[in-house]
């Protein structure tokens, strides 16, 4: 599957963190520079509402780099869960780019990950996310996409992807309203 696909909304939403949901912090440790990107907190809950599972894919290579410790992701990822309420699943790969890992993005294993985690199919989720590490993933794994670009996101990864948005309540819009324009 590429871009949306069919004409379902889909099983599960899956969110990058750090540029998506989260301001891009690099290498963030610290709970307390957490800040929601602009339009977040009601993409968030509008996905719920709509009664669709959420979930996180996100790579966090500082800590195969020794840049901060497991527990200093989780401890930002609390910090994410307590601004956004509770995501249903976070999938978290902590390797390096040297280390040919499955599951880190754009290799499919994290939306493998949250899908089995949600109990849905990877061909019925959607991911979003701001780079096209993110897009990759999701058509590695055969999931939908939409880009969300910022100012990290190369313009080779906007003209490659096959769906984007500006903002990300606009993304949980055009995902949710694909239904309503063609039922």
């Amino acid at each position: 599957m590429s871009g949306l696909g069919g004409t379902r909304l889909p099983a599960a939403i899956l969110f990058d963190r750090d540029g998506t949901l989260v301001r891009d912090v690099p290498y963030n440790g610290d709970p307390d520079l957490v800040q929601p990107m602009p339009t977040a907190l009601e993409a968030v809950a509008a996905v719920r509402a709509a009664g669709i599972p959420t979930a996180v894919v996100s790579n966090q290579s500082g800590v195969a780099r020794g840049l901060l410790t497991a527990e200093q992701v989780a401890s930002v990822n609390a910090r994410v869960d307590e601004l956004f309420g509770a995501f249903d699943a976070w999938c978290v790969c902590a390797h390096g780019p040297d280390d040919h890992c499955v599951c880190r993005k754009p290799a499919p294993g994290l939306v493998l990950q949250a899908a089995a985690a949600l109990g849905v199919r990877v061909a019925d989720t959607v991911v979003i996310g701001d780079i096209g590490a993110d897009v990759g993933a999701a058509r590695a794994a055969g999931a939908g996409s939409v880009l969300v670009p910022t100012d990290a996101t190369r313009a080779q990864e906007v003209e490659d992807a096959d769906v984007t948005a500006p903002t990300l309540l606009d993304a949980v819009r055009l995902v949710l309203d694909r239904t309503a324009n063609r039922a």
